[in-house]
């Protein structure tokens, strides 16, 4: 009886070559997350690269349980690479904006650990509410999460709008008067008023540190290399251009003295990463609630590649099949939250990887776990990422996140709008309320505390109403061919 080519077991060496593969193609996007979510919680350096480590053993821990499979209830058995979804970022982003520090972690985590128990839970009635996410839905969904996250990238280009490196800054004429002032009214100086408690001056002086030239230069480098790559490279070297670029920077900025490998120097060569880092996890219902609203988007657009990838590969995946690899994405996402990382599904790019080499084989991607498993063991490799500038990611994040939007929209492209012209009012509106924490933060002050984690992401606003449209314009008529189609329009790259 002949081996199917997903059960093939090819020679050692080619399997570590094609396995590496997929760890270079994926590398970029796997330690961006916890990048973003690391500096946003303000973390230390050190923290920052332990969430890298702690990112990258999961990666690969994730895609052995996925690609072997583990007991009758885990892992689906194709060729697929686990990762952390970037359709978590915006929320994780927000919480770590409103609680930074440990506790903000705690909180994250938490919220991580409860949405993979109840994925877990609800993994097999995701594939039956695939008729409620059709390509209209999520499509729309991850669209907005690209234009979300785009504002990470340039933010990483010019500075982030608050704190050291924000557009303006408090005159020193300024500080140095109400400095001269306080101590007045503290010594208790005839005449001197006292000074009102939390009084502070507005920045209005131009800040040096915001857009510098040599940081937009390099971001610019970084980009032109991504781009001549994508254009004039073929094959393997094509799929890793993101990869190249950010190399290319870290070369750039260690030149000119932008970059310095101290923190490199100061890391250990192996390293365990241990669960419950930041301490216990802080269950808050209401971010639980988020977080696995956030899964079931992440678990219908894994459903969708799961077919696609079934399809590429001449396996039929019935539904215990689907059960197994949804159920793997909640999995995933509980062992995520208990190592200190974050939420996990199957990477598009390894998918479309799959086709572009024609290597079916599951035991690659077995493989490129193993890969993975070490790196997270190895701190230096951590250290080495946290310590590039933000300029160097900030050009490789226009195209990464920029890619994911490209992803929405080229599955709304296949979303019929001839015959159904409600399809157009659902998208338009859908991307309209994505907008309004970007555009208007403070829209929810007035609202009650506790609707805040839901109503303060964009992502999830396009998700319900995305959702809620669809169902009041077409009703809930599935249709798993134009869910094949558009995860097969989302992979081609």
């Amino acid at each position: 009886m002949s081996t199917h080519p997903i059960d093939e077991r090819l020679p050692t060496g080619k399997l570590t070559a094609l396995g590496l593969q997929h760890v270079l193609v994926m590398y970029a996007g796997a330690v961006a997350v916890p990048l973003i979510v690391g500096r946003a919680l303000k973390l230390s350096p050190d923290e920052v690269a332990l969430l890298i480590s702690a990112d990258l053993f999961c990666c690969g821990l994730v895609t052995l349980i996925q690609a072997l499979g583990c007991t009758q209830w885990f892992g689906i058995k194709l060729p697929v690479m686990m990762g952390v979804t970037f359709a978590s970022v915006g929320p994780m982003v927000a919480m770590a904006n409103t609680h930074p520090g440990p506790d903000g972690a705690r909180l994250i985590f938490g919220a991580i650990i409860g949405a993979g128990i109840v994925s877990i839970l609800i993994a097999p009635l995701i594939s039956r509410m695939l008729r409620f996410f059709p390509p209209v839905v999520t499509g729309t969904i991850i669209a907005v999460i690209g234009i979300n996250l785009m504002r990470v990238g340039i933010n990483w280009i010019f500075g982030n709008p608050v704190g050291p490196t924000a557009p303006l800054t408090v005159s020193p004429e300024h500080s140095e008067w109400l400095s001269g002032l306080r101590s007045a009214a503290a010594v208790g100086q005839a005449g001197m008023p006292p000074v009102p408690d939390g009084l502070v001056l507005a920045p209005t002086v131009p800040n040096p540190n915001y857009a510098a030239l040599p940081g937009i230069a390099v971001s610019a480098a970084v980009l032109a290399t991504i781009l001549l790559v994508a254009r004039f490279a073929r094959g393997f070297l094509a799929n890793i251009s993101v990869l190249v670029g950010i190399v290319v920077g870290g070369v750039i900025t260690t030149a000119t003295g932008m970059m310095n490998f101290d923190k490199v120097g100061k890391a250990h060569w192996f390293d365990v990463v241990l669960p419950f880092h930041f301490g216990m996890p802080i269950f808050d219902p209401v971010l639980v609630l988020t977080m696995v609203l956030v899964m079931i988007v992440v678990m219908i657009e894994s459903t969708g590649m799961f077919l696609a990838l079934g399809e590429m590969t001449d396996r039929r995946i019935d539904q215990p099949a689907l059960a197994r690899g949804l159920r793997t994405d909640g999995l995933g996402t509980l062992i995520g939250g208990i190592f200190n990382t974050f939420p996990y599904t199957s990477f598009s790019q390894n998918v479309g990887l799959v086709a572009v080499t024609g290597v079916k084989s599951r035991f690659v991607c077995v493989s490129a776990g193993a890969i993975l498993i070490v790196l997270g063991l190895l701190p230096k490799m951590a250290a080495l990422v946290e310590s590039l500038p933000t300029v160097v990611l900030g050009g490789a994040g226009l195209v990464m996140f920029g890619m994911v939007a490209t992803t929405g929209i080229r599955i709304l492209g296949g979303v019929d709008y001839t015959h159904n012209r409600n399809n157009a009012l659902i998208v338009a509106i859908s991307i309209g309320m994505g907008m309004i924490p970007l555009i208007a933060p403070r829209y929810l002050q007035w609202m009650p505390h506790g609707m805040h984690p839901l109503i303060e992401s964009g992502i999830l606003l396009a998700s319900i109403s995305a959702v809620l449209l669809n169902l009041f314009f077409n009703g809930a008529k599935g249709d798993t061919e134009a869910t094949i189609r558009a995860a097969k329009q989302a992979e081609a790259h």
